[in-house]
């Protein structure tokens, strides 16, 4: 088993994440390295910077070829693409909008916006997201939220997922008893990019709170209101 000839190789006996990853691999083959990226896709806390790099140190010591860890990585990429892709298309623009409606300090105009930017850099921001953790499984709810179509989805889904997939199962490869360097590697790279994303939120949330505060201290803003108010009522 991987696992045994991990541990004979002197590392430590695989464990959390990487032994639920090296039992379906054990179990199954490279259909089984698929299978655990599929689901890594609909569950973002799944790391591929473990299971990736294990499925290539798992070609490494024959217990499957290098190209059906390839192939079968990368199916499982666009299969759980695919299942979240639905999911956006099942919820719709009509639910989204009626969603941002209803909450504060966003407005449909950010919406509107964010479609128009996905109608024109949509194929790109699927292919490169594919390369980001995290965003690299959500970035397909909102592909089927805009109805994407499947023929480019598809291609920049796979050509994202072949590249990302393969840098990382050739590292495993090539690293041998060292390829959990690649997921502390990657890990530095994630908290990144959620730190990132974090500052990115505070701030739209900051500016968006000043900003209310400023048009409700504006004078006149009260009488505004008011007539908003009472004209609701006359309706």
């Amino acid at each position: 088993m991987i696992e045994t000839m991990y541990a004979a190789s002197g590392g430590e006996p695989a464990g959390g994440v990487a032994g639920w990853a090296t039992d379906l691999m054990d179990r199954l083959g490279a259909p089984g390295a698929g299978l655990a990226i599929a689901l890594e896709n609909l569950f973002p806390p799944l790391p591929s910077e473990v299971i990736l790099p294990l499925a290539g140190f798992s070609a490494a010591q024959g217990r499957m070829s290098l190209v059906a860890a390839l192939v079968w990585t990368t199916a499982g990429s666009v299969v759980g693409a695919l299942a979240l892709y639905g999911i956006g298309a099942l919820i719709g623009r009509r639910r989204i909008r009626a969603l941002v409606d209803r909450l504060p300090l966003l407005k449909l105009d950010d919406l509107d916006r964010t479609e128009a930017w996905f109608a024109k850099h949509g194929a790109k921001a699927v292919f490169f997201g594919r390369m980001v953790p995290i965003f690299r499984s959500l970035i397909s709810v909102p592909a089927g939220v805009e109805r994407m179509g499947m023929g480019v989805f598809l291609l920049y889904t796979t050509l994202g997922s072949l590249l990302w997939n393969t840098a990382f199962v050739l590292a495993g490869y090539g690293l041998g008893d060292n390829w959990r360097t690649v997921e502390e590697f990657v890990g530095a790279y994630s908290t990144a990019v959620l730190a990132l994303a974090g500052l990115a939120a505070a701030a739209f949330v900051a500016v968006r709170i000043v900003k209310a505060r400023r048009s409700s201290r504006r004078p006149g803003a009260g009488a505004d209101r008011a007539e908003v108010l009472e004209s609701d009522r006359d309706f």
